[in-house]
């Protein structure tokens, strides 16, 4: 089982800090990021309004993933307009992009334009009230789903959403062989029953970072 942190930084400084405390934990951290226009809340790149400058920053060299700790990166684009800055960031040197169906302008011509070194998967996410359906015409361009399990997203210690269970449930029968991941709602209490619907993957941000003991919290999730 796979467990990936959420990161909503607030600034590159912010984000190097989370990751130092979990480096060495956990291979793979995701960084949720918000524009206040797809969701209300907003994070880095974009508080600072020169969100431009920063991904051009970003693409010199991979600048930010060879400076920010010894981990993998999923992008987890919370944003109106996803194919913007998708390039960018895997240019910058994410391992994963994902991408929300609700926000998708195109046919999914993104994903055919991500260049293949370097960017390792591919992700597309549903809000909890969008039908398992509408991921069916990108399957063959994805290698994973996320399934978010909390009603309200973008921000983090929601209450768990039930009904993600049997979405996840639904996606394992349909997909046998597909990753699923979880993203919301995740903690010690609900671990054991997404894994159980068939989650590969569970993505947590409050649960790990509010603990108090990160390496224990982790432990926790891991082994359920």
């Amino acid at each position: 089982m796979e467990i990936i942190p959420a990161i909503m930084p607030k600034s590159i400084h912010d984000l190097e800090a989370h990751v130092r405390r979990v480096e060495g934990l956990v291979d793979t951290v995701q960084i949720d990021v918000m524009d206040g226009v797809f969701v209300p809340s907003v994070d880095w790149p974009y508080l600072s309004g020169e969100s431009e400058e920063v991904f051009n920053d970003m693409v010199e060299g991979n600048f930010l993933f060879k400076h920010i700790g010894n981990v993998q990166f999923e992008i987890d684009l919370m944003v109106a307009n996803p194919s913007l800055h998708a390039l960018d960031w895997a240019l910058a040197g994410a391992r994963r992009i994902i991408f929300h169906i609700e926000s998708l302008e195109d046919d999914g011509a993104i994903f055919d334009e991500l260049p293949k070194d370097g960017l390792k998967e591919v992700g597309l996410a549903l809000n909890i009230d969008t039908p398992n359906e509408a991921v069916e015409p990108f399957i063959h361009k994805i290698d994973f789903i996320q399934c978010m399990g909390i009603a309200k997203i973008g921000y983090q210690g929601q209450s768990f959403d039930e009904r993600v269970v049997d979405k996840l449930k639904d996606f394992r029968r349909r997909f046998p062989e597909i990753v699923l991941s979880v993203d919301g709602g995740v903690s010690v209490e609900t671990a054991s029953r997404l894994v159980l619907a068939g989650a590969n993957r569970l993505v947590s941000g409050s649960a790990i970072w509010g603990s108090g003991d990160i390496i224990e919290a982790i432990r926790e999730l891991r082994q359920l």
